[in-house]
């Protein structure tokens, strides 16, 4: 039996765990089982691979993104470049190898989602591990960004200085970070709505509750909005295809 699962702190509300058991049921996997392991500290890491004989491959959700980093033998390229790992492997000599799913689970949604009309310029709210591959992402895609956080600094800035100039710029906004994720379904990211427009692409990668405030927000000045189900889709489907790679 071959053991599955994933870290994160809560895991109140896992998309995993119904994903992957509904994919095993599907598509008739045997000897096969995902299962949560909601760990108050990222030091109690090593002990979860000691006691969980079977485990072979980890998802990692917030806060351990970038905190197994340190815990992990060895690095993919896409995960050594983006910072921040949301997949695990055990190779066959039993070191633990770390990817970012995520990165392709973003890029692949927001090229469907855009449809052709590609922005020159993107905000990103949050700096957590997921803002990380969606900077990549555009990068790679070719469109411009500017962090926003709660605090401003030489990278980023805060959101009390954006405005409607930032917002007139910036055709496309990812929210990176938890806010409107549910049970704090009422929260949104503080941003001057007023100044959106039909020509808008808004990207929440919350996707509990299916339509959050940020989009809601977005949708009656008539922009386009997307949750964040494709994207977890996507980087679940890569986390499989890791998994199941021979070496």
């Amino acid at each position: 039996m071959r053991t599955f699962g994933l870290i994160g702190y809560p895991l109140t509300h896992s998309f995993s765990k119904k994903y992957f058991t509904d994919k095993f049921s599907r598509e008739n996997i045997m000897d096969v089982v995902y299962e949560n392991f909601p760990i108050e500290s990222i030091e109690y890491f090593p002990k979860l691979w000691q006691d969980q004989t079977s485990l072979v491959g980890l998802n990692v959700t917030i806060p351990y993104k970038e905190q197994v980093i340190p815990y992990l033998d060895l690095l993919d390229d896409a995960a050594c470049r983006i910072g921040a790992v949301n997949v695990i492997k055990k190779m066959p000599d039993g070191r633990l190898k770390g990817y970012n799913s995520d990165y392709y689970g973003f890029k692949d949604s927001l090229v469907h989602f855009l449809r052709g009309n590609q922005p020159s310029h993107a905000l990103v709210l949050g700096t957590g591990g997921a803002s990380k591959a969606v900077v990549c992402a555009l990068e790679d895609i070719g469109i411009s960004h500017t962090l926003v956080s709660r605090v401003s600094d030489t990278n980023k800035i805060a959101y009390e200085d954006l405005n409607t100039s930032y917002i007139s710029k910036s055709k496309l906004i990812v929210n990176t970070s938890p806010l409107g994720m549910y049970p704090k379904v009422d929260t949104y990211p503080d941003l001057p709505y007023n100044a959106l427009t039909g020509e808008h692409f808004l990207y929440d990668l919350v996707y509990n509750p299916e339509i959050t405030q940020f989009m809601s927000k977005g949708k009656s000045q008539g922009a386009q909005v997307m949750n964040g189900l494709p994207m977890l889709v996507g980087q679940a489907e890569k986390a499989w295809e890791i998994w199941n790679e021979m070496g």
